[in-house]
């Protein structure tokens, strides 16, 4: 009779602190696989890769994929859970990986010796903050970084340029490889990269997590794309999703710049949830009138966040 085998490990990055555990275990004439996940320290979710029991030669091999696939990802096996630094071969393919949507200000950061620039999505050179900038020289060499600028902090996910060669033709899991790899480096303080995750049960957890969290939403990027300057859009290689819902709601006044006020009710009566920005194609509707509205969250107080007028 083979021994069984188990191991534990560990991932931490930002507020993400999980574990991962798999073992495998003799069962009736063979061997399964199972696994367990989830928060550190929560009730953890369990599974397993063997519907039914198979040998131990097989059952070694699942064994092994997991363990791979998970640090591949950054887990470890130390309890402090620091990512590894990975290989570019260890992720690829036709493979969805899943971001979380940062509500921030879009920015390339260009590094090279003595300067450091910021460009918008229009192509023009813009401030970058302070503590952006010393981090990004504290790393040292020229690169350029694509990520949302949000308060002090580059939240980065993407690498376009690495010590002079142009990666933005090489697939995205390589280029995120190269990203990871420069920034644990110097492990910076004000440079972070956003958190992939390429697993169907890590995307469905990360998925709900975000909506619970009030997220904006996430983006769902194909690995072995190229870059795409622009936004995501519906059909390419990499395709934004918004936690957004709609309403029907009515109008309570009609504002001077082109937005009208609006109103529901409930138990109480009339609440008023805040204005709406009419576009210029659309008529500016009448008090009374009812409109739809697509919106991302309410706040406690009734008013809509980032609220769209469909007519």
């Amino acid at each position: 009779m083979a021994e069984p085998k188990s191991t534990s490990l560990y991932y931490r990055e930002g507020s993400s602190d999980k574990e991962y555990h798999v073992r495998l275990e003799a069962k009736g004439d063979g061997y399964v696989v199972n696994f367990a996940y989830g928060r550190r320290g929560s009730t953890l979710s369990t599974g397993t890769k063997t519907s039914t029991p198979v040998d131990y030669e097989a059952a070694g091999r699942l064994f092994d994929k997991l363990v791979k696939e998970k640090k591949a990802k950054g887990y470890t096996e130390g309890a402090a859970g620091t990512p590894y630094q990975h290989s570019a071969k260890e992720v690829s393919g036709l493979v969805w990986a899943m971001q979380e949507k940062k509500d921030g200000r879009r920015m390339l950061v260009r590094s090279e010796p003595g300067s450091v620039t910021g460009i918008n999505k229009q192509g023009l050179v813009v401030a970058v903050p302070d503590t952006i900038a010393r981090t990004a020289v504290e790393l040292a060499g020229y690169f350029v970084l694509d990520g949302e600028a949000i308060g002090d902090c580059l939240h980065v996910f993407d690498l376009l340029f690495l010590h002079g060669e142009d990666l933005r033709a090489q697939p995205y899991s390589q280029r995120y490889v190269a990203l990871l790899n420069l920034l644990a480096g110097g492990m910076p303080k004000h440079i972070k990269a956003v958190s992939l995750w390429t697993d169907p049960i890590d995307k469905a957890s990360w998925l709900r997590d975000f909506k619970a969290q009030k997220a904006e939403g996430v983006v769902f990027k194909l690995m072995n794309a190229s870059y795409t300057p622009g936004r995501p859009n519906s059909g390419g290689a990499q395709l934004k999703h918004k936690f957004v819902a709609t309403l029907s709601a009515v109008v309570a006044k009609v504002n001077q710049q082109r937005s009208v006020g609006l109103r529901l009710l409930n138990h109480e009566g009339w609440q008023s949830v805040g204005n709406v920005t009419i576009p210029p194609n659309q008529p500016v509707p009448k008090v009374g009138a009812v409109v739809e509205v697509r919106y991302l969250y309410a706040y406690p107080d009734g008013s809509l966040f980032q609220p769209v007028y469909l007519g």
